[in-house]
């Protein structure tokens, strides 16, 4: 297990070399020149040089590619371009808030999901798996921008169940008051589509010959259901939530943006709209070393659900 897990480590160091190459050429080739973006419409050639030489792109490509790769190195990738607020706090003040949102709507999905897929599976066929296959058809069909503006004129605006915008100080206040609405929407648009995945993955294990065995030795529907193909579905439902846990960094744009959340999807957008490359690179740069944790995490998850699981 332990040399399983440091070669997939050592792994890692040219595959994120390649990604940190591949953001590179991309800003500094094919993104423009930032100063014009900066200097706005009414500039000279004066100001646009002076703005170059402050943000450090009149260097040479060579040495603005080492400042890039210590900058990896120390988790320092300086101050926006735009607030000239240091990258680092930027993270740090909007993780809370993405996370707020996100890790309640994870949870909530995939556990919701996966209790209406054993539902149906159980019985499949059935008028009942037919009407929620159609339901999730129809939820799957209709856009999270749909959501937003029905839900925010609903209920927050008619009906004043939730804040239509906002976010307060408290951890609690922020959980069940300003959040409560943006989860509930992103349920709404999740359980759909994953409660379908999760269906096709326990049906395919029901059609197993260990289902029919254990069936065979009298075991009950119920336990066969949860111990036996539960347990197997489990892998590549794990595969699929753990695909989602990098977005967790770059937060929920619409969500965010629709109900003024301060977090991280936001200011990815508003880094985008500025051309702060600093804010932009170290986000990509965060997701893509996220993705590789969590697939190794992925594994060992693997392994630990069935021991059968060999890792080479």
């Amino acid at each position: 297990m332990s040399a399983y897990i440091i070669r997939r480590v050592w792994q890692m160091v040219p595959t994120l070399l390649g990604v940190v190459l591949l953001i590179f050429f991309l800003f500094n080739w094919i993104g423009g020149d930032p100063a014009y973006v900066l200097a706005g419409k009414i500039s000279n050639p004066e100001q646009i040089e002076n703005i170059r030489r402050q943000l450090g792109v009149d260097q040479p490509y060579w040495k603005q590619l080492l400042i890039f790769l210590q900058q990896i190195l120390t988790g320092d990738f300086g101050a926006s371009w735009s607030t000239n607020e240091k990258v680092s706090q930027i993270f740090l003040t909007r993780l809370g808030p993405s996370l707020t949102v996100l890790v309640p709507i994870l949870v909530l999905e995939t556990l919701i999901a996966i209790v209406i897929a054993l539902g149906v599976a159980y019985v499949r066929g059935s008028l009942t798996d037919r009407l929620v296959m159609v339901a999730c058809t129809v939820g799957m069909s209709i856009s999270l921008l749909v959501y937003i503006i029905v839900g925010q004129y609903v209920f927050a605006y008619k009906l004043g169940w939730f804040p239509v915008q906002g976010w307060g100080e408290s951890v609690s206040e922020n959980l069940f008051v300003y959040a409560a609405l943006p989860v509930l929407l992103g349920l709404l648009v999740g359980i759909a589509p994953n409660t379908r995945l999760y269906r096709t993955f326990i049906l395919d294990e029901i059609n197993q010959d260990y289902v029919r065995t254990a069936r065979a030795k009298g075991v009950s529907e119920n336990r066969t259901m949860l111990v036996h193909v539960l347990r197997n579905a489990l892998i590549p439902i794990i595969t699929n939530v753990m695909a989602y846990l990098p977005g967790l960094l770059v937060g929920a744009f619409l969500l965010e943006r629709f109900f003024s959340i301060p977090g991280i999807g936001r200011e990815v957008i508003l880094a985008v709209e500025r051309s702060d490359f600093p804010v932009i690179k170290a986000v990509t740069i965060y997701v893509a070393m996220a993705t590789m944790v969590i697939n190794l995490l992925a594994d060992l998850m693997y392994k630990a659900v069935d021991p059968r699981v060999v890792l080479k």
